[in-house]
């Protein structure tokens, strides 16, 4: 059982969640897109959300910034966040835009502001589950996407309320949070692709 959770907290860590819904998304639209496209936005954003913060992570251990990639300690999420929410200005501004990929753009802006108020929250030394926000926010554009595209997505949205359950039963076993610190990550994860769904829904 233990093994279980723990692999909850490996495929579904929140440097995964963007590109998995990317994935999705790709998969499920009705609209025709070209698989060259497919490819390179999805190669272009494992490269940015991905391999980049891997490597940064690597740099900060090195420079005793952090000490494991699921960054315990309050403290140690500074850096990563300011860096996170850097590299999501990049996806916004240079990999999709609101006119030919508004899910996606809006997508990406949300998950922005919820790596924004987890760094606010840092600075106020408040400590929420990153790895709620992600499954969360991913959660609630799947909900989104089945309106907009007016399609069944029940399955993979029951799917991902159990994911939500799996992940925060392992942090929760993992001693990694408290059920306060999961209710916020899912709150930061959530609100923001909600509110935003006005603009693209």
């Amino acid at each position: 059982m233990r093994l279980f959770l723990k692999l909850g907290s490996i495929l579904f860590h929140p440097l995964l969640m963007p590109i998995m819904g990317t994935a999705i998304y790709f998969y499920i639209t009705p609209r025709f897109v070209e698989y060259e496209l497919v490819t390179a936005n999805l190669f272009a954003l494992t490269i940015v959300t991905v391999i980049i913060p891997i490597v940064v992570f690597f740099l900060l251990k090195t420079l005793r910034q952090v000490e494991t990639i699921y960054l315990r300690n309050v403290k140690e999420r500074k850096y990563p966040l300011m860096i996170q929410c850097v590299l999501l200005l990049l996806v916004i501004k240079m990999v999709f835009n609101p006119y030919d990929n508004p899910e996606l753009y809006f997508f990406f802006v949300g998950i922005l502001f919820s790596a924004f108020a987890s760094l606010v929250m840092v600075l106020f030394k408040v400590k929420v589950s990153l790895h709620q926000i992600g499954v969360a926010g991913l959660l609630l554009f799947l909900v989104g996407l089945s309106a907009h595209f007016k399609i069944n997505l029940l399955i993979p949205i029951s799917f991902f309320f159990f994911v939500n359950g799996w992940v925060a039963s392992s942090r929760l076993q993992a001693n990694a949070h408290s059920y306060l610190e999961l209710g916020l990550g899912f709150l930061v994860g959530a609100l923001p692709q909600l509110i935003l769904f006005n603009m693209w829904l």
